[in-house]
């Protein structure tokens, strides 16, 4: 509980909490070894270093002023004598010599006659003395105050830590590609396509693909099951119902219609009941269709059946194409919509929005629409809801809505109901990820 707010800062995706787990150990080990390591060994070795410089800076300082020249160049030193408008008004560095620190702080400590000093590069070292009142300049090399090239510890640790940082997110890629490949499958069987899949990666990972195998089939054995019963059920009762059609026809025309009625009622009961189940729509393979053109044909549809349907100018940001739609199922869904719309309204327009993430399917009426409590309820199937719409329009067997949220969802997509802002009715949006 006391992490929870670190959640909004991790990476959503495997690949990227796979890569975290793999730098973050990686950048805090170079730290500690940066930090302990210089600041222990290379400081270390540049004070004892500066101390050494500072000696021989002391014995060629002390000297006599008539051997000095002798001694300086048998240390290595060099001596320049230097005007007073050439003194420097105070020590200088360059911010990111971190080495130069401690050289001015070993040196300014021990020695005596050391008035400025200051570090220029990383090749000299230039000491203003004022030995008996004299103004010299000791020049000194800088690998003589501080060890030299103490930047290659960290190329060679920023190298060779991204290198094996690489070589183990490609190995780590190659252990998580088997559960990225499981996760879409299982994505595609969710909305009704079967990929080919064959389990590989750890012994953990095939185990959960061979689940996931086993799972897909014994589904599409339910499925094909369901498929073969509901065949024998719809031959079954389209038999005896074909009887009491040919016995009705015997009776009085009084007496016939009524029953006519109830007999083509559970017609239409028992056809939505079984095309409900067996699916037919989802079935199809997805293809490349224009939606606006698919769309166009079934308004146009509508409209030679005499209904009051129009289609709204198509609203797009220039990405506007093919997407991949099963063209039966989202006919249907749309007819599903549409027929809703005129049954319980008097005229119904349609609207198509395709952008770059998303297309979206609108179907707009004048009806009586669904209250805010009952749209959830109204998706489910054999849902009648009788206050909200008006039955003398016509009767349905509360199919219509479910058929077409199943085939949003087959589509990766979803249904959404809400109130029409043009025509006071029922809206209904089909919308599916592009």
């Amino acid at each position: 509980m006391m992490f929870n707010w670190l959640k909004r800062y991790m990476p959503r995706s495997l690949y990227g909490r796979a890569a975290l787990i793999l730098v973050l150990p990686v950048v805090t080990l170079q730290l500690v070894v940066s930090v302990v390591f210089i600041q222990r060994h290379f400081e270390g070795v540049t004070r004892q270093l500066s101390r050494e410089a500072a000696r021989s800076v002391n014995l060629v300082l002390r000297a006599e002023p008539d051997r000095r020249g002798m001694l300086a160049d048998a240390l290595n030193i060099r001596l320049t004598p230097v005007a007073p408008d050439e003194w420097p008004a105070a020590d200088a560095r360059r911010w990111f010599d971190f080495t130069g620190i401690v050289v001015m702080r070993t040196l300014k400590a021990r020695v005596e006659e050391l008035d400025h000093l200051v570090l220029p590069d990383d090749s000299v070292v230039l000491i203003y003395a004022t030995p008996s009142d004299e103004l010299l300049l000791v020049t000194l090399d800088r690998g003589r105050v501080s060890a030299s090239n103490p930047h290659q510890l960290l190329v060679n640790m920023v190298f060779f830590g991204a290198l094996m940082t690489i070589i183990a997110f490609l190995y780590l890629r190659n252990q998580l590609r088997p559960i990225t490949r499981l996760a879409e499958a299982a994505e595609a069987f969710g909305r009704g396509r079967t990929e080919s899949y064959t389990p590989s990666g750890a012994t953990e990972v095939r185990a959960a693909g061979h689940a996931f195998l086993d799972m897909r089939a014994r589904i599409e054995r339910q499925i094909e099951q369901r498929t073969m019963m509901l065949s024998g059920v719809s031959h079954d009762l389209r038999t005896p119902i074909t009887r009491m059609r040919l016995g009705l026809s015997l009776l009085d025309e009084e007496d016939r219609e009524p029953l006519e009625r109830d007999v083509e009622d559970m017609q239409r009961l028992v056809d939505a009941f079984l095309d409900f189940a067996r699916d037919d729509a989802e079935a199809d393979p997805a293809e490349p269709v224009d939606p606006v053109a698919l769309i166009g044909t079934l308004v146009a549809d509508a409209q030679r059946a005499g209904m009051d349907v129009t289609m709204l100018e198509p609203d797009h940001d220039g990405d506007a194409g093919k997407i991949a739609l099963r063209p039966a199922a989202i006919r249907r869904a749309l007819d599903n919509l549409v027929g809703n719309a005129v049954r319980y309204g008097t005229r119904c327009q349609v609207s198509v929005q395709l952008t770059g993430k998303a297309l979206r399917i609108r179907v707009e009426d004048d009806g009586p629409g669904i209250p805010d409590s009952e749209r959830e309820r109204a998706l489910r199937p054999f849902v009648r809801l009788d206050p909200a719409r008006n039955q003398d329009k016509g009767s349905g067997v509360g199919l219509g809505l479910a058929i077409a949220a199943d085939i949003a969802r087959a589509h990766g997509g979803l249904l959404r109901l809400g109130t029409s802002d043009r025509l006071g009715g029922l809206q209904a949006d089909i919308v599916i990820a592009r």
